[in-house]
């Protein structure tokens, strides 16, 4: 599929393939925002470290992920080369050309109120999406999946070799 710039191709032969003109100023003609010529398409991945950290920046969340996936995540962050950022760990974002929506699984802190922390990462998470990215946030859906109880150990065992 072609695109067109705005020029007229020269010639007048019908063809399709886009042909860039220079002015005889040597400026590109066109007018307009130079700062809306093209597209710019956001990855999910960028999506999903942005709301990531924005949730573990709000007082009350542990953690982000399952049990199991913060295991596996601790497990690839030591084999080389299978380093996959915590940052996305426990978030799951589909983005689309002007909206996202996002899933988030967090642990909490024992004695905290979940659904005050709840709605304090909603508000963090969709306010540092919206001004980073100009997405329109539809919905942030969290699944609380534990609670970080004092005593528990912490997540990573010690090292059996000393």
């Amino acid at each position: 599929m072609s695109e067109r710039t705005g020029h007229e191709p020269s010639g007048g032969s019908g063809d399709e393939s886009r042909e860039l003109r220079k002015s005889s100023s040597g400026k590109r003609g066109g007018g307009g925002d130079p700062g809306s010529r093209g597209r710019t398409t956001i990855a999910d991945g960028v999506v999903e470290k942005i709301a990531g950290l924005a949730a573990r920046d709000v007082v009350g969340v542990h953690a982000m992920g399952s049990g199991l996936s913060r295991t596996f995540g601790a497990v690839r962050d030591r084999v080389p080369g299978g380093q996959k950022s915590n940052a996305t760990r426990g978030v799951k974002a589909e983005v689309g050309e002007v909206q996202t929506a996002l899933d988030l699984e967090i642990v909490v802190d024992y004695g905290v109120s979940i659904g005050d922390v709840a709605r304090a990462v909603r508000e963090n998470v969709i306010s540092a999406v919206e001004r980073m990215t100009g997405l329109e946030v539809v919905e942030v859906n969290i699944a609380v999946s534990d609670v970080k109880l004092p005593e528990d150990e912490e997540d990573e065992p010690e090292p059996r070799l000393q």
